[in-house]
């Protein structure tokens, strides 16, 4: 598909989108078997703390409580018996790893930053609008749902309707765009008819 046939005549591919690297082949579905895990780990996850009463913090610390003293067992059973020791992997934060993390985060704060001082500053009036829009579309949706079912929509969300635009991508763009078209002769119609009828009989009155 050409770029001219593309929603808004954008240059770049659902998949280049999303960065065009792993990420984007688990968001996409062609890591099948990873997105498929991800859903599955989520909705058990889900279930778990929706069903059982646990919160995050109790079931965390269970889970580590129980794996810490089951290697624990593990090695002084092995010690006594001749056996060899549990077969745990190095621990260790390599430099470079952390570095990478450190400058990933550093690179996001610095834009959101930058976003918040430009609004802050009344630099950027569309958009103000456009993140005031999104948090109250957040604050609404919060109120309808808890965090953890919220969370687990978000990821049910992004993990299948992009896979499904890239799918059916141009007959999803073939009737947006009619949609769009018909949008803007309605914004026309309104403005001839209502707007600058409202202003030309201001003008009169005044």
């Amino acid at each position: 598909m050409g770029s001219s046939d593309r929603l808004f005549n954008r240059q770049r591919t659902v998949h280049e989108i999303f960065g065009g690297g792993f990420v984007a082949d688990v968001i996409l579905w062609r890591q099948k078997n990873v997105t498929v895990g991800i859903l599955l780990v989520a909705l058990a996850s889900w279930v778990v703390f929706e069903r059982s009463g646990y919160t995050l913090l109790s079931l965390v610390s269970s889970v580590l409580l129980l794996l810490v003293t089951i290697l624990f067992l593990w090695a002084k059973s092995a010690a006594i018996l001749n056996r060899p020791a549990p077969p745990l992997p190095e621990l260790h934060l390599s430099e470079e790893m952390v570095n990478e993390v450190a400058a990933f985060i550093r690179s996001r704060m610095n834009a959101f930053l930058l976003v918040s001082q430009d609004i802050a500053l009344g630099k950027n009036t569309n958009l103000f609008f456009e993140v005031a829009g999104y948090l109250l579309l957040i604050s609404i949706i919060g109120g309808l749902a808890d965090f953890l079912t919220l969370g687990y929509t978000s990821l049910l969300i992004i993990l299948t309707i992009p896979a499904l635009y890239e799918r059916y991508e141009g007959i999803i763009d073939k009737y947006a765009m009619m949609v769009y078209e018909k949008s803007k002769q309605l914004y026309v119609k309104f403005d001839v008819e209502c707007i600058r009828k409202w202003i030309l009989e201001k003008q009169k009155l005044g």
